[in-house]
């Protein structure tokens, strides 16, 4: 039985959540935090991934990668990557297409495209549940994705769940899976009238405003604008844009030079914001920055609101795109519920109460809401939970345009486009269309208004077993069309129909006064002759995509799964090196411990002589032996020591032994005790009855 998991997928961190014991539930991961970094490390040994990545980021600066969100399914053409450079330390290469990252990992220099990157992450967060939830198999997933993502990223996510050797159940919109969060959550909603709620969700990279209308059981979204360009890292950018002129007139120090120092003040600008949202004044303090140099200061919350203000001035602009698409004004709002770890930023409240005109609901968990939802969307689609019924319907925010190529030589062919989808509609949604061919053809689906930098392709569809009508006219092909759940553009079916007469009864009315059936013999059935669409056959579907083929994708599974057993061989040689190191000075303080009366002094000089050698080799020749040499010399150590040791336990023993007799023997003692004890209060008992008899005998008369 698989666990139903939801994953908010975020560009600074994530969120892990079940649904389990009748709730959902956020894990947490190896060191107990809720959130997991989304960063991916590799080194000479092995690759750190989340928390382990985030403690040796600093130090392995070029070689860890964050912002995997902003980077999947994205080419290294893309305008935006030039951006995403200067927030990701390693340095962006082209693989295979896709943009990705070359690294140093085990000694060499190698590649790997974004694609393997989430892969190896959500690898990596399927191991965290695994440990959390037993009992349960980690097979299926509901992955959160921004608003804005393109067919090619969302195939990408769908490719990368399956390297990592899950199956995607969802990928749904991440200011969605918070709207499903609210609606199931939500107690008070109403069965009649909508209520309107205006999501804002600011996180690390990216900022959303999502318009839900619900009632209870159902969400329906109206409307969705974003900014890909407006989240934390652009707050504590424009604060490490200050600090860096200050440093530079303050103490000459220029740290755009320097990766390390850049990275260091960069996380301090990233504290000083967060500090900043709780007091008036935050003081930093970075020892050796530097040359040797250490800075410090402080920061006023007004001096954070002036360094942002050109992002402040740009906050209203996807409320109101988002406001325009649901055809709302900001009266027409019953609730705003903000999201995200920078929606907490003072300023950031106050101009979006400002803007919508009333104050803000925090119904949500800002950080956890969009985790949850995911969760709940994975148990809706368990086979083995039963949830509350919830309805959703999310928008498409592009059209996307299906067309195939004219019929050769027909000047006055059909149309060989139809905008099928259209910017702003509901799905998932199923559209029917028909073109008329005597031979196979092609369609194609592509955006109808692509963003810059942005493929248009969609898909490519090769159908095949086209054949013409009995006369030779070209046969109507039926092409079911459908925009699914995941926000995939696909072409479910393609068959064939062709129009053809039929005789249907006609139903004859009786006369005034004549009632039906009451006649001797039958009355003729009359017949007449109706056109009717009937299927000749299925068509075969070729379909060509945007992600990665079957042999591509077992590959890069194989990939994967054999760096994982890399890296699990590799922390368990340091679990056993860390044992054998453990062994050496435990044994060492016991032979002048516990040992002391159990070790002869030409054993005791030899078994140290024998630690010194192993401390000297673990250190040495063994800082790089394998698992089984570290097994092997513990081993020896303990062989070695076996003489001592089974003195000491031999004589835990005999101790053992003497103090079971002598609680063998203080039992005994207490129960005769309590027997005696029992016997005696029985003669007390008895001894006034004896006594009234014999009275009696006394007084009788003779």
């Amino acid at each position: 039985m698989s666990i139903p998991l939801g994953l908010d997928f975020g560009n600074y961190h994530s969120v892990i959540a079940v649904a389990r014991n009748r709730g959902i539930d956020v894990l947490c991961n190896e060191v107990s935090n809720r959130t997991t970094p989304s960063l991916v490390g590799f080194n000479a040994k092995s690759r750190a991934i989340g928390e382990s990545a985030r403690n040796q980021e600093v130090s392995n600066l070029k070689n860890t990668i964050g912002s995997l969100q902003r980077l999947i399914g994205r080419s290294f053409q893309d305008p935006d990557m030039a951006i995403e450079q200067k927030y990701i330390t390693a340095p962006l290469c082209d693989v295979d297409g896709e943009v990705g990252v070359e690294v140093i990992y085990l000694g060499e220099k190698v590649k790997f495209s974004a694609t393997q990157l989430v892969a190896t992450y959500l690898n990596h967060i399927k191991s965290l549940v695994s440990q959390e939830v037993t009992g349960y198999n980690v097979d299926d997933l509901v992955i959160t994705v921004p608003v804005w993502y393109n067919d090619i990223q969302r195939r990408a996510i769908s490719d990368a769940v399956f390297i990592a050797g899950l199956k995607p159940v969802r990928i749904i919109n991440d200011t969605t899976a918070v709207a499903v969060n609210y609606g199931v959550f939500k107690n008070d909603l109403p069965d009649d009238k909508a209520t309107n709620v205006a999501f804002v969700d600011i996180g690390h990279a990216s900022y959303t405003v999502t318009i839900g209308s619900f009632k209870k059981g159902s969400l329906r979204i109206l409307g969705t604008a974003y900014d890909k360009h407006f989240g934390g890292r652009d707050f504590d950018e424009a604060i490490r844009s200050h600090l860096t002129k200050m440093f530079k007139e303050k103490y000459n120090i220029d740290i755009t030079t320097h990766p390390k120092a850049y990275s260091r003040v960069l996380t301090t600008a990233e504290k000083l914001k967060k500090v900043l949202s709780a007091n008036t004044v935050a003081p930093f303090n970075i020892e050796s920055l530097m040359n040797d140099i250490d800075v410090s200061g402080s920061m006023k919350r007004e001096e954070l609101e002036e360094y942002v203000q050109p992002l402040l001035d740009r906050l209203h602009v996807p409320i109101e795109q988002a406001l325009k698409a649901a055809n709302l004004t900001p009266d027409d709002i019953d609730f705003v519920e903000p999201v995200g770890g920078c929606t907490r930023v003072p300023v950031i409240k106050e101009k979006l109460s400002e803007i919508f005109g009333k104050p803000l609901s925090f119904t949500s968990n800002q950080d956890e809401a969009a985790g949850r939802g995911a969760a709940f969307v994975a148990a809706m689609h368990s086979l083995t939970l039963r949830v509350r019924p919830f309805k959703y319907e999310d928008i498409s925010l592009d059209g996307v345009t299906y067309s195939w190529a004219p019929v050769p030589g027909q000047a006055d062919d059909e149309a060989t486009s139809v905008e099928v989808f259209k910017k702003n509609s509901a799905y998932p949604a199923t559209k029917i269309i028909t073109v008329h061919r005597s031979e196979d053809f092609e369609v194609e689906a592509r955006y109808t208004n692509p963003d810059e930098g942005v493929k248009s392709l969609v898909g490519r569809w090769l159908i095949q077993g086209v054949k013409p009508l009995d006369n030779g006219e070209p046969v109507a092909c039926k092409l079911k069309l459908r925009h699914d759940p995941n926000g995939f553009y696909t072409i479910e079916k393609a068959y064939m129909v062709e129009t053809v007469e039929v005789e249907e009864p006609v139903e004859s009315e009786a006369k005034n006064g004549e009632v039906e059936g009451e006649d001797e013999f039958p009355k003729e059935v009359k017949y007449k002759k109706v056109s009717k669409q009937v299927e000749r056959g299925d068509l075969v579907l070729v379909h060509t995509h945007n992600g990665l083929s079957e042999k591509e994708l077992d590959l890069l599974m194989e990939r994967e799964a054999e760096m994982g057993e890399d890296d699990k061989l590799i922390k368990d040689t340091e679990n056993q090196r860390n044992a054998l190191e453990e062994y050496i000075y435990a044994l060492g303080s016991r032979l002048d411990g516990k040992y002391v009366d159990f070790v002869k002094d030409d054993e005791k000089a030899k078994l140290r002589q024998l630690l010194e050698d192993s401390e000297a080799w673990l250190y040495d020749e063994g800082e790089d032996a394998t698992k089984g040499e570290y097994v092997d010399k513990q081993n020896s150590i303990v062989a070695a020591a076996k003489v001592v040791t089974d003195r000491y336990e031999a004589k835990l023993e005999q101790e053992r032994q003497e103090r079971e007799k002598e609680q063998a023997a203080a039992r005994a003692q207490a129960e005769q005790e309590k027997a005696n004890a029992e016997a005696e209060k029985e003669k007390v008992n008895a001894k006034p009855e004896q006594t009234g008899q014999e009275n009696d005998t006394e007084m009788r008369d003779d």
